[in-house]
């Protein structure tokens, strides 16, 4: 029997990245997921790799229409849900004087107003015990460049931490964060090229403080720990990202 047998599972985001690395720790120990994003041809790819266990559904964080939607689904298919993993986000780099109304905006609604929504509109279908993990990232502490608006966004999750665990608690709701530094996760090897994406792969491990860069799995793990694991844990941020936010 696997550590999470029969547990039932919401991740946003999950057909790709972080979200599809915790659903497959998750399926693996027994749970049922459900798994969204608004790429049809990753979910589908996705769902096969997870297999019989695994609910695929295309959401678009941004949309509160498709939030509610997704709420009803969930409460269709599963009933309740033992774990809300609120993971869908989107990147963007511009240096400041740059940044456009446009990449502010999509930062904004798709990093903090969906996964605040999602959670207020799948919290009626989370039981007593059960716990909420949000995505922030170590770039809501370290004033880098090119990430201001980004940062501003996971800064925001960072303070919905905080809140939602405590508007949740009279529900005995446990609302926590994880946070990721410098993981290889493959997204720069998608957007610059080869040799670029290993040295800059290169210089990121050099300047951690445990001299590598993280894994999705590792991400997968702390939140998986932070969801069913931590029972007396609430309001907090984990970060994955080697002591390089905390050193």
């Amino acid at each position: 029997m696997g550590k999470y047998e029969n547990k039932k599972v919401v991740i946003t985001g999950g057909s790709s990245g972080f979200g599809l690395t915790t659903a497959q720790l998750l399926v693996r120990e027994g749970a049922r997921v459900l798994i969204t994003g608004r790429d049809q041809s990753r979910l589908d790819a996705a769902r096969e790799q997870l297999g019989e266990h695994a609910i695929a559904v295309r959401s678009d964080a941004a949309s509160l229409a498709a939030i509610e939607d997704l709420a009803d689904r969930v409460k269709n298919e599963f009933g309740t849900a033992d774990a809300l993993f609120a993971n869908a986000g989107v990147n963007g780099f511009a240096p400041f004087e740059s940044t456009s109304e446009e990449l502010f905006d999509q930062l904004l609604t798709v990093n903090a107003k969906g996964p605040y929504f999602t959670v207020q509109k799948l919290a009626p279908l989370l039981p007593e015990g059960s716990g909420v993990v949000l995505t922030t990232s170590v770039a809501n502490v370290l004033g880098l460049p090119m990430l201001s608006a980004y940062a501003a966004s996971k800064a925001a999750l960072r303070s919905m931490t905080r809140s939602l665990a405590r508007e949740l608690l009279p529900q005995r709701i446990r609302v926590n964060a994880v946070s990721p530094g410098p993981i290889d996760s493959g997204i720069l090897a998608k957007s610059m090229p080869r040799e670029q994406a290993e040295q800059t792969k290169a210089q990121m491990a050099a300047d951690n403080p445990m001299l590598r860069m993280g894994t999705p799995a590792e991400v997968a793990t702390a939140v998986a720990f932070l969801a069913f694991d931590a029972t007396f844990t609430t309001g907090a941020e984990l970060a994955v990202d080697g002591g390089g936010s905390q050193l």
